[in-house]
């Protein structure tokens, strides 16, 4: 297995996690209670919440420090930090630099949210959903191969991606309809 598959899986078990985030959050926006509602059992679902945010944070990390050790994808330190001068795909890479960073915004603002107060947390933590919105199109539009080819939309990887965003989609569509 070469770097390059190994960035790759950390891309997509990071989009996993993330996905995941987003709908326990949505859940979490709701006042839902898992004791007093299906499955009536105790589960944290903030703690959950939060662990899902930081590994997810740690595999998005990982995902393109993995290329540093590919003799074949010709990244360096610097393209990883600021992908303006990456080898190959240098937009998508852009975009997945600003999703990383997004995400990490939305982590440490988290993290500062007793100081922040609940008002401006919340403010600041839609930026979740940007950051999902550049996640997705990056794991969409990038060549896993690093080869440049046209992208297949029906290949599993993006087929999975995909179904992430509609999990996402929806899920934002049922919580504001159940505001209303």
């Amino acid at each position: 297995m070469s770097a390059i598959d190994l960035s790759s899986y950390a891309g997509l078990c990071a989009m996993t996690l993330l996905t995941v985030n987003i709908l326990l959050g949505l859940l979490l926006s709701t006042k839902y209670n898992p004791v007093l509602q299906w499955p009536r059992r105790r589960i944290k679902i903030f703690e959950i919440h939060n662990w899902t945010a930081y590994v997810a944070l740690g595999l998005a990390l990982l995902h393109p420090v993995l290329l540093l050790a590919s003799s074949t994808a010709g990244f360096k330190v610097v393209d990883i930090l600021y992908p303006l001068s990456s080898p190959g795909q240098r937009n998508y890479n852009i975009l997945g630099a600003l999703a990383l960073y997004t995400v990490a915004f939305v982590v440490v603002t988290s993290y500062f949210r007793p100081r922040l107060g609940s008002r401006l947390w919340k403010k600041l933590h839609y930026a979740a959903y940007g950051a999902a919105a550049i996640f997705f199109t990056h794991g969409i539009l990038t060549d896993p191969e690093l080869k440049n080819k046209a992208i297949d939309p029906f290949d599993g990887e993006k087929v999975f991606i995909e179904l992430c965003a509609l999990l996402v989609i929806a899920g934002t569509v049922w919580r504001i309809r159940k505001r209303a």
